[in-house]
């Protein structure tokens, strides 16, 4: 039986967005998404010319590796094109692409990643977020700096750090070999579903058993049912075992499958302009007049996102320390109200052989005990009948110190007479023998 592959791609404009300037291609081994940037006058540009050249290379490969070669290559392509239509239509400077691709080649698929479009893989109705999203508050997360809850509503969560375009001749892509088996569905999408519906939300869709088509399109309804503020493209892809090879017609989806048009208003450059910072921003605001995305004009952009968000570490640190030491104190006031309360108690016990009585508890925290001497008599253990012998060396617990005096008086009686009793208060005691004396401990208080 030989692997196949059922696919579906599906692009929606969204609720805000006035143009699509995303792309999607679902071929017969190649699956891509590209998230366009650069407002109306480039994004979609970028996207569909990213996307068209990378369509090039679907097809059958020897090995998962010829395909990740392949992968590279298209994309190194890809960005030139990118670079070269910047350069004929100056109007387009700043556009730009993410691009998330994936081929599959037998029990394998090669992979590789741009930006923060997403691939996501179901197996064993498990979702795993394959590809690491190339943004700024990924990079704090990654260095512990924030949390990834924090990174969902961060100001700077937008901002892009790695894209093609006219930014870099040589743009660092993510490219890795995996494997894959039957039962596998593989997802790709434009942050314009990632970054607005929960991922246990997409588990739940991929895990239904329905159609990709299905799927895809139940994922879009989803990012429209909680407002689509930007393009949503999304291709699922199912791997299956068969014993024929299913005919397949590429679908091409988003601004990829448009016409592209230039605008003639501006003349062909003769000098290059200096690229910009390699940093993109997907504003998330609903105005549609407004660009679709935005490049900061200078490095100090990135230094002054750094900076700001040093401030908000420090304001967070400093938010925890309070925190802390509010508990801390707390803390340390139910100990000590507690270790008092604990000398507000005595028993009676042992102490080199002599009846002794204790303040405090039997207990201890640790190596910390929380009793002392606090008088210790003249009366030996060894002259108490057996009963009150084992009481006295179980420890007898008091009220308080008159208590214990007492204790220590009915211990004596049975001493005195032979005859056991029950020091805690019981009957049987003879009365009129003195109480033994007793020799309080250094610094002790009644």
């Amino acid at each position: 039986m030989a692997i196949v592959t059922v696919s579906a791609a599906v692009s929606h404009v969204g609720k805000i967005r006035s143009n699509n300037q995303d792309s999607g291609f679902a071929g017969e081994t190649l699956f891509a998404v590209a998230d366009g940037m650069g407002g109306h006058a480039g994004g979609d540009v970028a996207s569909a010319l990213a996307l068209q050249r990378l369509a090039e290379i679907d097809g059958q490969y020897n090995s998962a590796v010829d395909a990740e070669f392949a992968l590279q290559e298209a994309i190194v392509a890809a960005n030139a094109v990118l670079t070269e239509t910047v350069y004929e239509h100056p109007e387009l400077t700043g556009m730009g692409t993410t691009l998330s691709a994936l081929v599959r080649v037998g029990h394998s698929v090669a992979l590789a990643h741009i930006g923060d479009s997403r691939v996501y893989r179901l197996r064993d109705d498990v979702l795993t977020q394959i590809t690491i999203d190339h943004t700024f508050v990924q990079r704090l997360v990654d260095s512990g700096r924030i949390t990834a809850e924090e990174a969902k509503t961060h100001p700077r969560r937008s901002v892009l750090m790695r894209v093609l375009g006219d930014v870099d001749a040589a743009p660092e892509v993510d490219l890795q070999v995996m494997d894959t088996r039957p039962g596998d569905r593989w997802m790709l999408c434009s942050d314009g579903l990632s970054g607005v519906v929960e991922h246990d939300d997409i588990e739940k869709i991929l895990k239904n058993q329905i159609a990709p088509r299905d799927a895809a399109n139940a994922l879009v309804k989803e990012s429209l049912d909680h407002g689509a503020p930007d393009n949503v493209t999304v291709v699922v892809v199912d791997v299956h075992q068969s014993f024929e090879t299913p005919e397949v017609t590429p679908v091409i989806v988003g601004s990829a499958a448009q016409p592209i048009a230039f605008s003639q208003t501006v003349e062909r450059r003769t000098t290059r302009i200096p690229g910009i910072p390699g940093l993109r921003l997907h504003p998330r605001g609903p105005a549609s007049t407004e660009p679709s995305h935005f490049e900061p004009g200078s490095e100090d952009y990135l230094d002054e996102l750094i900076e700001e968000d040093r401030r908000r570490s420090r304001r967070r640190k400093v938010t925890w320390l309070v925190a802390a030491l509010v508990v801390l104190a707390l803390i340390g006031v139910g100990l000590f109200a507690g270790y008092r309360w604990t000398q507000t108690r005595f028993y009676v016990g042992e102490s080199n052989g002599f009846v002794t009585i204790y303040q405090g508890v039997q207990q201890g925290v640790g190596p910390i005990q929380l009793s002392h001497v606090f008088q210790q008599t003249d009366l030996e253990t060894d002259a108490l009948p057996d009963y009150n012998k084992r009481q006295v060396q179980n420890t007898i617990s008091a009220d308080s110190v008159t208590a214990a005096l007492e204790i220590v008086k009915r211990l004596s009686d049975a001493a005195a007479s032979g005859t056991p009793t029950d020091a805690t208060g019981g009957t049987g005691a003879p009365t009129g023998t003195p109480a033994p004396s007793v020799t309080p401990s250094p610094g002790a208080t009644p």
